[in-house]
């Protein structure tokens, strides 16, 4: 009985897309790759009742989800893939990779992806080459949502990692008010101070706050 529910649900995603879904088939069929041999329709619905929407289901921390009947190891890791790979995704469908980052425009345009759906105050280093393309987003922290914890000694450490020529910091401001905190402007100028010293330059310090946004650059902030 699950194999044909199963080919059939497959059949209907080739030929329909997912758009022909509702939110507990799309749920459904992602877990016959973590679940081959179970009945995963009450998983979804499970899950759906406890986290709300698919959104908050991809939020999710996985522990969380490990312990929704159903789920497992497995089952967590796969649905915690969805929101960072689409976060990625996003980012390099605005910022393909190999084009160069020219001005703090695309700078926004290329970090907002990575912070979409955050309830939580992230952190990331972007690591540029001397082209100021992007080697590698490096996310360093994940906080609370009112603040994130974030060291010179991480930042210049991924940096070298990373043979960055430029770094991009970034971070999001979940309040929806991107206007920089006394911290974040202390934060900055010790980041900036610290990657100057080893010859590296920042290109810019970015708070995103959903559709709003600061750049330390144009405001001249980044050398206080």
């Amino acid at each position: 009985m699950h194999d044909g529910h199963r080919q059939r649900l497959k059949k209907r995603f080739l030929n329909e897309g997912i758009e022909s879904f509702n939110d507990h088939q799309v749920l459904e069929l992602m877990l016959f790759y973590s679940r081959p041999r179970s009945d995963t329709n009450e998983t979804a619905h499970l899950l759906l009742q406890r986290f709300g929407n698919l959104s908050a289901v991809f939020n999710a921390d996985p522990r969380d989800l490990a312990t929704t009947p159903g789920v497992g190891e497995h089952g967590a890791v796969l649905l915690s893939l969805i929101a960072p790979v689409c976060r990625r995704y996003m980012a390099d469908v605005v910022q393909p990779r190999g084009e160069p980052l020219t001005s703090p425009a695309k700078a926004i345009a290329y970090v907002k992806p990575l912070m979409l759906g955050r309830i939580e105050e992230v952190f990331y280093v972007v690591c540029l080459d001397s082209q100021a393309r992007v080697r590698f987003p490096a996310l360093l922290s994940k906080g609370t949502v009112n603040e994130a914890f974030v060291s010179p000694r991480q930042v210049v450490s991924i940096a070298l990692q990373h043979h960055a020529c430029t770094v991009l910091l970034a971070h999001n401001h979940p309040s929806g008010d991107p206007t920089p905190s006394t911290a974040d402007k202390h934060l900055t100028h010790a980041l900036v101070h610290a990657l100057e010293s080893i010859g590296i330059q920042v290109f810019d310090h970015l708070i995103i706050a959903g559709e709003n946004s600061f750049s330390f650059a144009e405001a001249d902030l980044l050398h206080g």
